[in-house]
């Protein structure tokens, strides 16, 4: 099958990511909420402002319509029997004990003890008067229409200053970003500098054990020396798969891919070869049901997928245990009955460095590698797995 690749351009290991991801998912909800208690408050005062002004302005209305009423009560013959009124604003009067006498108010008062309010679209502002009771009223009551010129303001500065608070904040975010993640990557750089230098010196040695290991006359030996070269072999051979991944995370995976057409069905029983003193050290055993399936990508990065998985599946397997490898033309599946995942745990197997037997070797590079490989070419890899019970994992291509 051929396969597309798309290079992952990001410089975070997923551990670094998911922890910047973590740090402003929290600091952009203590922004927001920020913003929004700042922008609140900010509303309020102008709405209080708004409240002070108009206050001014309708006490005037007040005094001056009220004067109207002592006229128009004064007057014993009054020329003009028509309540007085004004094209500024509204008013009403009510008695004592709170009934109308007279109302040109678009909306009916809702307070008797509050000087001035909202009514929908409009503001009221009540004067209890004097206990003269000119016209039998007690209460007048002005009303005029809101004007919402303050509130478009308020919602412009909001915006604005929203805006120019958020853009300060977020300096600071990716300044105190950087100082949280600095000891992770500082840790990260040192941890790959010492593989890297160890890489470096275990190519020699690794070469030289393997080929000696080879060249040794078996019919010689008697087989308590057969048992002791095949612990040797065993060893070297563990070593050997821990270079190789440590080869390709230094190395490798920055050199050009050549891809070429794979015979999976070859590959995969040449390693399983490769493995099986491994895999017999402990017991287990293969169960191969393999197709005919073939893959362009690049061979080195292939081998390394199916090393690593076969190498996880003895690693973490029960002695006397198996191993079953299933191979068809649209998917590659290891099972074990190993030891398993809690299943909290499962998406954490891919981080770098995430182990979870600290009996067992290794660095926990090699899943990996497995997953960056598989987003490189844009595979699919699942896992679904059982604490005490055994792995799956499937690569589907």
């Amino acid at each position: 099958m051929l396969v597309s690749k798309s290079k992952d351009t990001s410089s975070y290991h997923n551990s670094e990511r998911r922890s910047l991801l973590r740090f402003l998912s929290l600091y952009i909800v203590l922004v927001s909420l920020l913003l929004v208690v700042l922008g609140v408050l900010h509303y309020k005062s102008q709405e209080e402002l708004m409240f002070s002004n108009q206050r001014t302005q309708l006490l005037s209305y007040a005094n001056k319509q009220y004067k109207e009423i002592k006229t128009f009560h004064n007057e014993q013959y009054p020329k003009n029997r028509v309540y007085p009124r004004n094209s500024h604003f509204r008013s009403a009067i009510y008695d004592l004990s709170g009934e109308k006498i007279f109302s040109l108010l678009k909306h009916k008062p809702l307070h008797f003890g509050k000087d001035i309010y909202r009514v929908k679209d409009s503001i009221q502002f009540l004067k209890i008067l004097d206990d003269n009771y000119y016209l039998g009223a007690k209460y007048l009551f002005i009303e005029v229409n809101e004007d919402l010129t303050w509130k478009d303001n308020a919602i412009r500065e909001i915006m604005l200053y929203g805006a120019l608070t958020l853009a300060i904040l977020a300096l600071f975010g990716f300044f105190f970003v950087g100082i949280f993640l600095r000891p992770m990557r500082d840790s990260i750089t040192l941890l790959d500098n010492f593989i890297k230098d160890t890489t470096h010196e275990l190519n020699t040695p690794i070469s030289a054990i393997l080929a000696n290991i080879e060249m040794m006359d078996r019919k010689e030996m008697g087989i308590k020396n057969e048992k002791k070269l095949a612990r040797i072999n065993i060893a070297a051979k563990t070593v050997s798969h821990l270079y190789q991944d440590l080869t390709y995370l230094t190395l490798n995976h920055k050199r050009k891919s050549h891809d070429e057409w794979i015979d999976l069905r070859k590959l995969i029983s040449d390693r399983v070869e490769y493995f099986s003193i491994l895999a017999g050290s402990k017991k287990i055993t293969f169960t191969l049901d393999l197709e005919d399936a073939t893959l362009f990508i690049d061979a080195v990065k292939i081998a390394r997928v199916v090393d690593n998985l076969i190498s996880n599946a003895i690693k973490y397997n029960k002695r006397n245990g198996s191993i079953s490898i299933i191979l068809r033309a649209g998917y590659l599946m290891v099972e074990d009955t190993g030891i398993g995942i809690d299943a909290q745990k499962v998406n954490d197997i891919f981080e770098r460095y995430t182990r979870f037997n600290s009996s067992e070797g290794g660095f926990g590079i090699g899943l990996n590698i497995v997953k960056s490989i598989m987003n490189e070419y844009g595979l699919k890899i699942t896992v679904r797995s059982v604490l005490n019970k055994g792995t799956s994992i499937k690569v589907v291509f």
